[in-house]
């Protein structure tokens, strides 16, 4: 029987080609992508939902599916501050993960980083681990986190850091050390969260960068 779904984070990176690879796919039915801004397409099977993530809570009928995909994120430099960065990486995320479970939804699929971890120095990994550990306590039927490294593909903005770390871990990728952090495509990780959506035997399990690149 084909399922429902719904994307946050769905004009991102990964979101844009996973709404594809969902519309694309005959296993999902329906698409609930709810973003800030328009995604540009129409689909049959697409319900683009424009939100304000502070009012979150006004749109609790659009949560309500099989699947839900986390995969909003921000940079410092695009929000100003490492709190406003918080808000978008963290909270709004887990609001969105807590009002899916409250919903119904059974599995919960979450976008992190390599490096992950609540007590990092790291500002972006701390966040990572923080919204994972958050993520865990809502007990959903099923969690799948991913961990990819360094993300490359079309943007619509441009992160000039990110582009030459995609070059350099690129080209250091056979170093001992380096290859668990080698540039994954947003396509890569998106075909990879829908294989996993509909695998049927897992409950909860963390795919680290390696497992990504399998098929």
């Amino acid at each position: 029987m084909a399922k429902s779904a719904v994307v946050i984070g769905s004009t991102g990176l990964v979101g844009k080609a996973l709404v594809r690879a969902l519309l694309t796919s005959d296993d999902i039915k329906s698409v609930n992508a709810l973003s800030r801004r328009p995604l540009g397409f129409e689909h049959a099977k697409l319900n683009n939902v424009i939100v304000d993530f502070e009012m979150l809570e006004n749109h609790r009928d659009e949560f309500r599916a099989d699947y839900i995909f986390c995969c909003l994120g921000t940079t410092k430099k695009q929000v100003g501050t490492l709190e406003a960065q918080r808000k978008v990486d963290v909270d709004f995320q887990y609001r969105s993960a807590k009002i899916a479970k409250a919903e119904g939804v059974q599995h919960c699929l979450l976008v992190s980083s390599s490096g992950a971890n609540p007590s990092s120095l790291s500002p972006y990994l701390k966040m990572k681990g923080d919204l994972e550990r958050l993520i865990t306590t809502l007990d959903f039927e099923k969690l799948s986190i991913v961990q990819p490294s360094v993300l490359h593909g079309p943007r619509d903005d441009s992160r000039f850091g990110e582009s030459l770390a995609v070059k350099l871990l690129g080209a250091a990728s056979w170093v001992p050390g380096v290859s668990r952090y080698r540039p994954i495509s947003g396509e890569q990780v998106a075909a990879k969260l829908l294989a996993i959506a509909l695998e049927q035997d897992h409950a909860r399990q963390v795919y680290r960068l390696e497992q990504l690149f399998e098929r």
